[in-house]
């Protein structure tokens, strides 16, 4: 199979996700149609999900009400298959290899909705670009906050993260909007939790002093079709094993807990908040159940690959792999349920078995071209 014939199948496979993705809009589609995206970081898992959704909505839409995006990304670390298949098989989405810590030019026109993507969220490649990182979450937010301002566009989305809370007392967990957070701000994860920080600030103050229409949300570990098999975050970790069929290893002792937000669900959060008209405020897009030992985690992913596989612990040979590592993660979605109409569909071992049967199916589709690499 080619990889064209293998990303049209892949588009296939997507469909039901999207589909439910785009009824949990409903009328709130309509904003979208016929408008123009710019899209950060559209090579990354973010991106994957936009632009798969941007695509499956167009191809019902008539020429004048088709979403047009702007797609731009540094490719610091390649160009994924899927990304380049999908531009070439689609021609409202522009292709362009941009680093989004810089300015963006003038003459590249005005888009009616900004999404900021661009960043690096897993902590094993951050560790290793903390600069970059750093870049991305404040200078890079920074000109896309500008561009929207000057271009008064009708909203822009920032990622933030749940790492701004940093270790919640037990009392904060359920963790809510309202939480001033626990964050180191020196150490292995500092140049991403505290860049996130400052983001929102960022955010806060052109939403009060230049009106600019910002939405901020906060994610609390996506999973699903689109993050990279190599990524460096646990689910991928942990599929490699079970895709390798040998044990799985634990650098911890499997005690910290997490909830888990697929990919269609955190996806319909986003867009629920770029379309709302809740300007600086946060929001937690995830899911508040179940918390789940990376432990237990681990046995329902084996279980639902039919393996016999065992979990074993063992010491990192990176010294700091779990400095300021949070015990607890997990969500209070009051906010994003009462003001956004958000509610998670997908429970946590069937999108674990859509997880792994993608990495199955296409992880041939993440390979990067290096040859595009800047």
């Amino acid at each position: 199979m080619t990889h064209s014939q293998l990303h049209a199948e892949s588009k296939r496979w997507l469909k039901q996700d999207l589909s439910r993705v785009e009824a949990s809009l409903g009328p709130k589609l309509e904003m979208l149609l016929g408008k123009k995206v710019l899209l950060t970081g559209a090579a990354g898992f973010l991106g994957f999900s936009f632009l798969h959704f941007f695509a499956h909505i167009n191809s019902s839409q008539p020429d004048n009400r088709k979403i047009t995006v702007t797609a731009v990304d540094n490719f610091l670390r390649g160009r994924p298959r899927w990304v380049s298949e999908l531009a070439a098989s689609d021609p409202t989405v522009v292709l362009k290899v941009f680093d989004a810590s810089q300015p963006w030019p003038d003459e590249e026109g005005v888009f009616d909705f900004v999404i900021h993507g661009a960043s690096i969220a897993s902590p094993k490649v951050y560790r290793q670009y903390p600069l970059e990182t750093l870049d991305a979450n404040i200078a890079g937010l920074r000109h896309m906050l500008e561009l929207a301002r000057r271009t008064k566009c009708k909203s822009i989305l920032n990622f933030s993260s749940s790492e701004i809370y940093g270790d919640p007392p037990a009392n904060e967990i359920p963790t809510t909007e309202s939480y001033r957070g626990h964050v180191a701000c020196i150490g292995p994860r500092a140049c991403y939790d505290e860049s996130k920080r400052v983001g929102e600030t960022l955010c806060y103050l052109y939403a009060k002093h230049y009106g600019v229409p910002v939405k901020i949300v906060r994610p609390f570990n996506n999973y699903g079709p689109g993050l990279r098999l190599t990524d460096g975050r646990l689910l991928p970790d942990l599929c490699r094993d079970v895709l390798a069929d040998r044990d799985i290893v634990l650098y911890s002792d499997g005690s910290p807990t997490r909830t888990f937000c697929y990919a269609s669900d955190a996806l319909s959060g986003y867009l629920l908040a770029l379309l709302s008209p809740h300007e600086g405020e946060p929001f937690n897009i995830g899911t508040s159940s179940p918390e789940i030992s990376i432990r237990d985690f681990s046995a329902m992913l084996l279980r639902v690959a039919g393996s016999r596989r065992e979990i074993k612990c063992m010491k990192s040979a990176e010294a700091e792999y779990l400095t300021d590592n949070p015990q607890r993660r997990c969500p209070n979605i009051s906010k994003a349920i009462s003001m956004l109409g958000y509610q998670p569909q997908v429970n946590l071992e069937y999108g674990l078995q859509r997880s792994l049967e993608w990495y199955r199916k296409f992880h041939e589709l993440e390979h990067t071209e290096d040859a595009v690499r800047t």
